[in-house]
């Protein structure tokens, strides 16, 4: 449906954020704010950015475009400003001078973040639901006209940009590019639901308060992270070696590849009903060395994805990695409040041949080797951390080899970022056909449900699709 014309650039523009009253730490110089990166972000530095769009349908009362810029629009621009108040560091930018040793992400008074205000020519009449509805295929390419472009460089890279789009006589959406290196999928969550809420609820207004709730203000304690496995030298040296000697570009080397034409996105649903059917046909077919499953919804629903890609023959390597982060705030000791800002994943990567996960138990198999993944966290959440950034370069360039990653979670609760106009219709990670074949989220029928996002090329997809009818 879409072609070179699908969206209208009508503006872009820069936001700041509102000078008073600004809601960082009491310490802090409010003219210059320099948040430390720590060994969990310096893992980022040269992966693409994080991108995610939200689908808004509007009701018929509000379709008309006057009211939208003139009233939708300013509210939405109004809250940013206010909610950039609190998140100082999404303003700023990341460079990697001479004279330090690691990048350093600094916010310097009149920076501002990037705002593209869009419409989409498309007037098809169905447009805004084929984009949004989840109920089928949309080329992948669709989504990259909705999701700004992030500002990057060998010497200097943009926190983040923001696109609104606006559809006539349907909605909007909202698109992000996020550098990774400045904050992880909790973080991006955090600032969606504070914007959100500062929008919903007329913070940005002079008469009313522009105070966020305790749980959605950004903690910004980097000095309680230890590193106590030395892993920030490490990942350093990684980098700074990477291609050419002392090589502190910033531009993007993982997961670079341009994406092939023929290529879909699907979205799919694991309501409650078919998660529990899947942890009874687990259960049943279980067999007596696999006594302490994992049997959760992450556990379940990424063990059938894992399967079901390997039965589409789209994965041809002999041995299929998924790789999957672990939040580890809570895991720390001292452990983090769940509103720290910042990065805070320890990856695992999860092995298995293919040939078992065709065979009859290949569903077990997958739960049992993300259950065992899953255990050694209690042996040590960073073990092998140290060859994270090696392992992972390694992997992508073996023929051998088919890394899948899983993005997002089913806990952030996605659907429920209400700006005032009720919940969106779809979200979605347009990243994902840049740096692997599944997204995670909570499902927008609520129920305990999830939704995985695939990208794939279309014949793989239907195969997809049927094995998932099939079984479920």
């Amino acid at each position: 449906m879409a072609d070179q014309n699908t969206v209208k650039v009508i503006e872009i523009c820069r936001v700041a954020p509102q000078p008073q009253a600004q809601q960082v730490p009491s310490h802090t110089d409010t003219q210059e704010f320099l948040h430390e990166l720590t060994f969990f972000d310096l893992l980022w530095v040269r992966f693409r950015p994080s991108q995610r769009i939200f689908f808004y349908e509007l009701p018929p009362s509000s379709h008309s475009t006057p009211l939208f810029f003139d009233s939708i629009l300013p509210k939405l621009k109004a809250s940013l400003s206010l909610t950039l108040q609190h998140f100082l560091p999404l303003a700023g930018n990341l460079t990697w001078p001479q004279s330090s040793h690691k990048p350093i992400l600094n916010y310097v008074q009149g920076d501002t973040v990037s705002l593209t205000i869009a419409q989409c020519s498309n007037h098809h009449a169905d447009y805004f639901n084929h984009l949004s509805s989840g109920s089928e295929f949309v080329e992948a390419r669709e989504y990259h006209h909705f999701v700004p472009k992030l500002a990057i460089s060998h010497e200097k890279a943009a926190a983040m940009a923001v696109q609104i789009t606006h559809f006539p006589n349907r909605g909007f959406s909202i698109g992000t590019s996020m550098h990774h290196a400045v904050l992880d999928g909790k973080s991006l969550t955090l600032f969606f639901k504070s914007w959100a809420h500062l929008c919903k609820h007329g913070g940005f207004l002079a008469s009313s308060s522009n105070q966020l709730p305790d749980q959605l203000k950004p903690f910004y304690g980097k000095m309680v992270i230890n590193d106590r496995a030395g892993l920030e030298p490490i990942f350093l040296n990684q980098f700074l070696n990477s291609d050419r000697p002392n090589n502190r570009s910033l531009m993007c080397t993982i997961f670079r590849a341009p994406l092939p034409p023929d290529f879909v996105r699907g979205t799919f649903e694991f309501t409650s009903t078919k998660i529990e059917a899947l942890r009874h046909l687990v259960m049943k077919k279980k067999q007596q060395q696999y006594q302490s499953l994992h049997l959760s919804t992450f556990s379940l629903t990424c063990a059938y994805a894992w399967v079901c890609l390997a039965k589409t023959e789209e994965i041809e390597g002999d041995k299929i990695v998924m790789i999957f982060s672990v939040d580890c705030r809570s895991r720390l000791d001292p452990p983090l409040p769940s509103n720290y800002f910042g990065n805070c994943l320890a990856g695992r990567a999860v092995v298995a041949e293919r040939k078992g996960l065709l065979g009859e138990d290949g569903l077990v198999l997958a739960v049992n080797a993300i259950t065992e993944v899953i255990k050694g966290l209690d042996k040590g959440l960073l073990n092998g951390a140290e060859n994270w950034i090696s392992t992972l370069y390694r992997d992508m360039q073996s023929t051998d080899v088919r890394v899948l990653t899983i993005v997002g979670s089913n806990r952030f609760q996605l659907y429920d970022t209400d700006f005032g106009w009720g919940r969106p219709k779809r979200t979605e990670v347009a990243s994902i056909d840049k740096s692997g074949p599944i997204s995670l989220s909570d499902s927008k029928n609520g129920g305990g449900g999830v939704e995985i996002g695939l990208v794939l090329k279309k014949q793989y997809m239907d195969a997809f699709a049927v094995l998932l009818a099939k079984d479920l």
